[in-house]
């Protein structure tokens, strides 16, 4: 096999991989609750992980058009993950994320927040609007009650 082919091959083999790394990046995940979805967010994410992140939440809306509630769970963001955010951008990212979702009549919610990203966000004196519950457990402890409902265990 000469060089050239070989490289072909090997530039092939890469997009698969960024394919598959891209579609993981931004799971959508429908919930126990009817009509919600959760989208766990974990690792770094900067200004092209939103993007993304937002245009899925976006296409999966408007193709399951039943969807009313997005739960962002950002659990898995660890402490070294939150020493390389600009806050700034950070808050950016989640107020257009959020504004976004109401324009499309979805109830955006988040939920995981690391104390270290709260008290830099406070600190910087950046105020959100953003309904926020301690993990995904409480969110959808509240949306059951909301809508009358109850999780049965078996």
């Amino acid at each position: 096999m000469d060089y050239e082919n070989e490289i072909q091959l090997l530039k092939a083999k890469i997009a698969s991989y960024e394919k598959i790394i891209l579609e993981t990046s931004a799971p959508i995940i429908p919930s126990i609750v009817e009509n919600t979805i959760l989208v766990p967010i974990s690792g770094h994410t900067g200004q092209d992980r939103f993007n993304l992140i937002r245009t899925r939440v976006l296409d999966y809306v408007g193709i399951h058009r039943s969807t009313v509630c997005a739960v962002f769970d950002f659990t898995g963001v660890g402490l070294k993950d939150v020493e390389e955010y600009d806050f700034n951008i950070l808050t950016l990212e989640i107020n257009q994320l959020n504004n976004t979702l109401k324009l499309m009549g979805v109830r955006p919610i988040f939920v995981g927040f690391n104390p270290r990203i709260v008290r830099e966000i406070v600190s910087a004196g950046i105020h959100l609007e953003i309904e926020t519950y301690v993990n995904f457990r409480t969110s959808l402890a509240v949306l059951l009650k909301e809508t009358g409902n109850s999780l049965q265990l078996f």
